[in-house]
């Protein structure tokens, strides 16, 4: 009998283990839904947002009066008459009321973002936050496939009793009271500089006491410059070999910080911004697959759970909680706002919780 529950016991113990190993590996609680999630648009799939014919038209828009989408401030319909529809990405919606849109975001407004006009030229305000917008803005999207709640939330993929009953909204800008301010600041005014992660604008030369080293490259392809690696350097590598930095350095659909005119021409590394895809990854909504690039990171080849297409491990269902590990959610937030890490505090043997 006893040798029995001594097999038993030993069973149980190589299982929890072996559990643990495969959460941590990468299983996620979402696992077995297909990883585009939400952005499968309710059965569209890929052609919702990418038209392989004739762009926002093709989509099935149109240049007639009343056809486009309500833009709420402007206290009319706008018909489609986005001149580079599909252009860029074969996007298939009409872009033409965020043209020149002003949004004020975060802290009362404090950090304001005027979406560029439209143009041909390659632009990451307009691919990665216009784009964004063309159904995510509660203003002109409320006609479209969004149904304004959170996706996970809709399905019951979210963790129990980690969320309220209260929808957790998907449209931005529609409280008229406050409208962006609510929302986490993207754009050019959102920059490493800002958020005091960079101090030298000087390319390739940076300050001893910055979190963060950007090196340049020259592109190939179009002879300008762009943002080569992230050089996490000082305690902030601390930073990284507990967690990682997988927001600032990006990886596919141009992923991570983005460079502003004004950076591409003087190398000025504080002025690289947010976008929405630093954050969020809209390929991919709750696994998050470490490209190999991290060095000297805790995530470096791995595979692990993510939420709401954040593009990190980002796992508000941890298997184990304890306080002597930093949750995964709150690592995220402190690739940039690093000043409130453990690392920064002195503290370097708090490891992430995935």
């Amino acid at each position: 009998m006893r040798k029995l529950f001594l097999v038993l016991l030993c069973m149980a113990v190589f299982v929890s283990l072996a559990a643990a190993q495969n959460w941590t590996s990468g299983t996620s609680t979402i696992n077995g839904v297909d990883v585009l999630g939400a952005h499968n648009n309710y059965g569209r799939g890929c052609a919702g947002c990418h038209a392989p014919h004739n762009g926002g038209k093709g989509n099935g828009g149109n240049a007639g009066p009343n056809s486009g989408a309500y833009a709420s401030y402007k206290g009319e319909y706008a018909p489609n008459t986005d001149p580079y529809a599909g252009v860029d990405a074969l996007f298939g919606q009409d872009l033409s009321t965020l043209y020149g849109v002003t949004l004020k975001m975060g802290d009362n407004g404090r950090y304001s973002e005027t979406l560029p006009l439209a143009s041909l030229a390659p632009d990451d305000e307009i691919s990665k936050i216009a784009m964004c917008l063309a159904c995510h803005d509660g203003n002109i999207a409320m006609g479209g496939m969004m149904k304004g709640v959170s996706y996970e939330q809709a399905y019951n993929l979210l963790p129990a009793n980690v969320y309220g009953s209260q929808n957790i909204p998907t449209l931005l800008g529609t409280n008229s009271l406050i409208g962006y301010n609510a929302t986490h600041p993207v754009g050019t005014a959102a920059s490493l500089g800002a958020a005091h992660m960079v101090s030298s604008n000087v390319m390739n030369v940076c300050g001893a006491t910055d979190p963060i080293c950007v090196g340049w490259n020259i592109s190939k392809s179009s002879g300008t410059e762009q943002p080569g690696t992230i050089y996490p350097q000082g305690a902030y590598a601390n930073f990284v070999a507990n967690y990682g930095y997988p927001a600032l350095a990006g990886s596919g659909h141009g992923l991570g910080v983005s460079v502003s005119p004004y950076s591409v021409l003087t190398g000025d590394a504080t002025a690289l911004f947010v976008t929405c895809v630093t954050c969020h990854n809209q390929h991919n909504m709750y696994v998050y697959v470490e490209p190999g690039t991290q060095t000297g990171s805790a995530i470096l080849g791995g595979t692990y759970p993510t939420y709401f297409f954040i593009n990190s491990p980002y796992n508000p269902n941890q298997p184990s909680y304890t306080p002597y590990k930093a949750p995964s959610t709150t690592q995220f937030c402190r690739q940039c706002h690093y000043g409130e890490s453990n690392e920064y505090a002195g503290v370097n043997n708090v490891k992430t919780s995935f």
